[in-house]
């Protein structure tokens, strides 16, 4: 593609169907979808094959995430690429009912499915919950082993092998490949990932799909061979917290894959780094980002990706506004 000069980049969402999704993620990203079905995610920012992330606006819209990755440097600046394609997908859920109790493949066994297969380390951000009904899986309870799992399933008790809690808003929880996990009902989730689709169901819930009337298909032995027995409960991550010049700066994850950090002020202040990429997720408020003297209005829902040619920003709140800011290590 031409040469044109990069600029903080917004991309329109891909919303999926799921049976157990809502109808609340249309209108959190301001947009409409011409369907009543529930909504379950809405992909944000995605260079997975078949759903590539389009630029929504300005001089490079229509142009997907994958052709801005034809010049990897200009994107991404000195992190790795995931095999050519931008390294993360981050996505927004809403669980109207649980999801299945799952667990995805780390990089060596998703390797084994053949090129572009990526694992899937995710963290969650609690956007909102309901304190009477919403439960977090996250890894299993303390003592359980493989033949205590294996019998669960069979059982059809498995929610009970895994560490589970009422969450709150705010939340952080980060889930390494093979960590068996479920996000339970009336919760809405910000979620950062690898670039990965890969998911191995375990449990469903006993339910029914009601358009196919069967119930949906499990990867048991799949599964299993990832699931990571090692790994007991997985609770809320402690953030590292700063308060400088009005500006509350929280260090949620630095892993190998991403960091994480939510930054809330009601006054201007700096987001990204000069010559690093980063993704900005506007979970609260609205407000302006400055980039060589233009403005980019956000809100509530929006979310920029900032390339390494464009470098920093300054967040110009109208209220208070409360940013996630997701990078890549480098």
């Amino acid at each position: 593609m031409a040469r044109a000069p990069l600029y903080p980049l917004r991309f329109e969402p891909i919303f999926t169907t799921n049976l157990w999704g809502g109808r609340r993620l249309p209108a959190f990203l301001n947009r409409t979808v011409a369907h009543a079905d529930p909504v379950g995610e809405a992909w944000v920012l995605s260079d997975v094959d078949g759903s590539l992330s389009c630029v929504a606006d300005g001089p490079l819209a229509g142009a997907t995430l994958r052709d801005l990755m034809g010049e990897p440097a200009r994107v991404i600046g000195g992190a790795k690429p995931a095999q050519g394609r931008f390294p993360l997908l981050l996505k927004f859920l809403d669980a109207r009912q649980e999801l299945s109790v799952q667990v995805h493949p780390n990089d060596e066994q998703a390797a084994k499915l053949g090129p572009g297969k990526f694992g899937k380390t995710e963290a969650w951000v609690v956007l909102d919950r309901d304190p009477a009904t919403s439960r977090l899986y996250s890894g299993f309870a303390p003592g359980v082993t493989a033949p205590d799992f294996r019998a669960a399933l069979d059982a059809k008790t498995t929610p009970g092998t895994l560490h589970s809690f009422t969450p709150n808003v705010g939340d952080c929880v980060f889930l390494e490949a093979g960590t068996v996990h479920a996000i339970g009902q009336n919760l809405l989730l910000f979620e950062v990932q690898q670039t990965s689709d890969i998911t191995y169901r375990l449990y469903d819930w006993d339910r029914v799909d009601a358009k196919t009337k069967r119930p949906r298909e499990l990867h048991i032995d799949k599964g299993l061979e990832c699931a990571d027995f090692r790994r007991g409960p997985c609770a809320p991550v402690g953030p590292c917290v700063e308060v400088r010049a009005g500006v509350r700066r929280e260090g949620l994850v630095a892993c190998n894959y991403f960091t994480l950090e939510r930054l809330t002020s009601a006054v201007p202040f700096r987001v990204g780094a000069a010559n690093q990429c980063r993704a900005v997720v506007c979970v609260k408020g609205s407000g302006e980002l400055e980039s060589r003297g233009a403005r980019f209005a956000f809100r509530t829902g929006d979310v920029f990706l900032l390339p390494a040619e464009v470098g920093a920003c300054l967040a110009l709140p109208r209220e208070e506004v409360t940013l996630l800011e997701c990078g890549l290590p480098e």
